[in-house]
């Protein structure tokens, strides 16, 4: 599978969605039936079970299990981030839990605390285009100094999105909230608030590569995009400058670790730069020892 470099099962997946109808058909609802005919994919449900199997017969130890909540932007009820905290403590030895807050809701940085006090999660997920909202505007500057606080490290959504694809107006999605420009003006602001953008940020792959060089608390992981289907400029950055600073994610279920694992294997990155991608660097990000 592509795992030479590393030690039996050690690969980290940084960001995986619930194979359940929780996230596929609640919280997805028809922008995710859009997303999925589009680019021909199917919405069949899975148990967490098969999921961790999949992943540990490709190899993978652990992933980041994220929440989700886009409730005000699309009316659709939220992966409640209790559930997010029940699943991680069912497979605690597997799954890392990120909560999610809606950014729209009036309560919203309460729930962040509660994710990280009460419910012990390890960090939190947005989706800007879902969200409907602009990290950078200042009315969310109080949720972000609030979560910088409580020391765990966030997820920002990063480039267009399939959700709601070919659909009359998009669902109403704007794909301007995924311009990683936005996420800079936060990681300016917060300094210690670790960023970690999710997915090469197509159309705006140069702008991500600018601030995951010049921020030093912003990452970027290679989810949402096999490999042999990312921008060579990536690819090149990923291999050399920052080598310390990508990591591996597959999207699932959209995307399979199998499959892309076996896809990055074939671009030769020098075994060093391999274990960094697929393992170190994440477990350097998510403090997993």
């Amino acid at each position: 599978m592509g795992l030479d470099v590393l030690d039996d099962r050690q690969a980290v997946d940084t960001h995986a969605h619930q194979p359940t109808s929780e996230f596929l058909h609640d919280a997805g609802g028809q922008m995710m039936q859009d997303a999925a005919a589009r680019f021909g994919s199917d919405m069949e449900t899975a148990t967490y079970e098969e999921m961790i199997a999949e992943y540990h017969e490709a190899g993978v130890g652990r992933a980041v299990l994220l929440g989700w909540d886009a409730e005000t932007n699309t009316g659709n009820p939220p992966v409640p981030n209790d559930y997010v905290a029940e699943v991680r403590d069912e497979h605690d030895d597997f799954f890392i839990g990120f909560g999610s807050v809606d950014p729209l809701k009036d309560n919203c940085v309460e729930e962040a605390v509660r994710c990280v006090e009460d419910l012990d999660l390890s960090g939190f997920k947005f989706q800007q285009i879902a969200q409907g909202f602009d990290p950078s505007a200042p009315e969310h500057e109080q949720l972000f100094e609030t979560i910088e606080d409580l020391g765990v490290p966030v997820v920002f959504h990063g480039g267009n999105s399939t959700l709601g694809a070919c659909s009359p107006g998009g669902r109403g999605l704007r794909v301007k909230y995924g311009n990683p420009m936005l996420i800079d003006d936060v990681a300016a602001s917060h300094p210690d608030l670790q960023i970690l953008i999710a997915h090469p940020a197509f159309p705006w792959e140069k702008e991500q590569l600018a601030i995951c060089q010049q921020k030093g608390n912003v990452y970027m992981d290679l989810s949402g995009w096999m490999p042999r289907y990312i921008d060579d400029q990536v690819l090149h950055y990923a291999k050399t400058l920052l080598k310390d600073k990508v990591m591996f994610g597959t999207d699932y279920p959209m995307l399979e670790p199998g499959p892309w694992l076996d896809q990055f294997a074939e671009l030769d990155f020098p075994a060093d730069v391999q274990r960094k991608i697929l393992s170190e660097n994440a477990r350097e990000f998510l403090e997993l020892h």
